[in-house]
């Protein structure tokens, strides 16, 4: 028997009457209970679960109306379908069954292939009221399910800006803090990244009462990992009190450090940082080191945008700057370049990300216009020529966002004493 078909309570006086419309409900394949009475019908209901009940009205005792109406305290009508059977001269019994809350009504005597087509409509619409009623309860669990998911994803994302601000300002504090106790030069720098973290770093340190050193290295790829080996590369080129890659243990008839060449550098880094396959990070550097007191210029670069010299009188030059990006090969030839600074001549080293910045119709910011930017800012404070380059790049850009960090490092020769 198919169950599915639904459970019915037959309410009847008449025990041929319940006999026979169970017998044909069944071979229908519904699964039928009687009862007798409306007292017994109210019991069974208590206890039971039924999908409907074709309930008679005159009956001794409670009538159907009577059950209908107690039936409807606790019950409503998309809840348990009623259908009410009465004589055809009954009509005051249906209108009254219908104000009662009943679904439907046959009249008696009774037509099996009407009753079984009222049966099976009234099913059909709980059904899908049930239906109905389950997809809100799914619809409403899983709106709370969304909320409080809603709920931890801000808090990790809270936690995560958080902890992003928190990265932000470690890397912000690698950068150059206060102007170098020197006369001899000026220095400026800016340092914008494309998002909460760069994969940008530059530094300027004074090694001795003659010497700076000083770097912009651009780390592949953006975010976390990068700025991760940012950071790393930062420290591994300051100066420690252990040996680093820029010092040399002090000589034993010495009383200060030796400096590592610039092309030492570049190859030691290159050592200590191959390039992992799994995060395919590799980094490009400029590094030089400067002579106060003879205005030389030591640097290497290692697969990083040309140094710009602007003398002091002529226009701005893109310096030499040749060999592969740290992390590359196994034993690159890092080839050491210099040049001799004047009396107010100006150095300027930058990140890729400013002559390749686009515009909104994908157009680069370019060398040129590099150059030429450079070269109209040259009357003005170096610290000012800076921020008018920056201003240049994102007034170039407009509305289009800037997709890689930005980093400028200017040095102007104030006041050089010859050796």
């Amino acid at each position: 028997m198919n169950t599915e078909a639904g459970s019915i309570l037959v309410v009847d006086d008449n025990e041929m009457n319940r006999d026979m419309l169970s017998r044909r409900l069944e071979r229908k394949g519904y699964r039928i209970t009687v009862a007798e009475d409306g007292s017994r019908a109210l019991e069974l209901i208590g206890r039971e679960r039924f999908d409907l009940i074709l309930l008679d009205v005159r009956m001794p005792g409670l009538d159907g109306l009577e059950v209908l109406k107690l039936l409807r305290e606790s019950h409503p009508a998309t809840e348990l379908p009623v259908i009410m059977a009465t004589a055809k001269d009954q009509s005051q019994d249906v209108v009254e069954a219908l104000k009662l809350g009943a679904n439907d009504y046959v009249t008696k005597p009774l037509d099996f292939p009407v009753v079984l087509a009222r049966i099976q409509t009234q099913l059909s619409l709980k059904r899908a009221v049930d239906e109905i009623r389950r997809l809100e309860q799914n619809l409403a669990r899983r709106n709370e399910e969304l909320e409080a998911a809603n709920v931890l994803l801000k808090a990790s994302r809270d936690r995560m800006k958080r902890d992003l601000d928190a990265a932000a300002r470690i890397q912000q504090a690698l950068l150059p803090a206060a102007p170098l106790e020197t006369s001899h030069v000026d220095i400026a720098w800016a340092f914008k990244p494309c998002d909460e973290l760069a994969g940008d770093i530059l530094n300027i340190i004074k090694i001795s009462h003659k010497h700076l050193c000083f770097y912009v290295l651009d780390v592949s790829g953006h975010g976390v990992k990068a700025a991760l080996l940012a950071v790393t590369l930062s420290r591994v080129l300051s100066p420690q009190p252990v040996p680093s890659a820029l010092l040399k243990p002090p000589l034993e008839d010495s009383s200060g450090p030796c400096l590592v060449p610039p092309v030492e550098v570049a190859a030691h880094l290159n050592r200590r940082f191959p390039m992992d396959l799994a995060t395919e990070q590799f980094f490009t550097l400029l590094y030089g080191v400067l002579d106060l007191e003879t205005g030389r210029l030591d640097y290497v670069s290692a697969g990083h945008p040309e140094p710009i010299h602007l003398p002091r009188h002529g226009g701005a030059e893109l310096l030499r700057s040749d060999g592969l990006p740290i992390g590359i090969v196994e034993e690159p030839d890092y080839e050491g370049h210099d040049v001799t600074l004047q009396t107010g001549d100006r150095l300027y080293l930058y990140s890729d990300g400013i002559p390749e910045a686009t515009n909104s119709r994908g157009e680069q910011f370019g060398k040129a216009r590099l150059l030429g930017l450079l070269d109209q800012s040259r009357t003005l404070p170096l610290k000012e020529s800076v921020s008018a380059l920056l201003r240049g790049v994102e007034e170039w850009c407009g509305d289009t966002c800037l997709k890689d960090d930005v980093s400028i490092l200017a040095i102007e020769v104030m006041d050089r004493v010859l050796g």
